[in-house]
């Protein structure tokens, strides 16, 4: 299916959110890329994916807060990161008129 979209952008969006799935997943473990597709009986057709790990995981009330710039739910310091990564794919994936969960 065609897709309108910038690619670098959504590269981009890829790059952080596998880069969160490694980052946070014990050694070893899968990362799983799905790609969806979302056909409403109104309204165009949808395309994204989305990224399964094995990782740390998070609290209801870190994934409420996973979209805030600067925001890092891993607060212990020994994972690189400056916690804009979210915020950014968020940003681009609205841009593209779409939701990121």
């Amino acid at each position: 299916m065609p897709v309108w979209a910038d690619a670098e952008r959504l590269a981009r969006v890829v790059n952080h959110l596998l880069s969160n799935a490694f980052k946070y997943s014990p050694p070893g473990t899968t990362v799983q890329v799905h790609g969806l597709l979302d056909t409403p009986a109104h309204g165009p057709q949808r395309v994204g994916f989305a990224v399964v790990d094995e990782g740390i995981g998070m609290t209801a009330e870190q994934v409420s807060r996973v979209f805030e710039r600067f925001y890092r739910a891993d607060t212990s310091g020994n994972l690189l990161g400056s916690g804009l990564g979210m915020s950014i794919v968020r940003e681009i994936v609205r841009l593209h008129r779409g939701d990121v969960h």
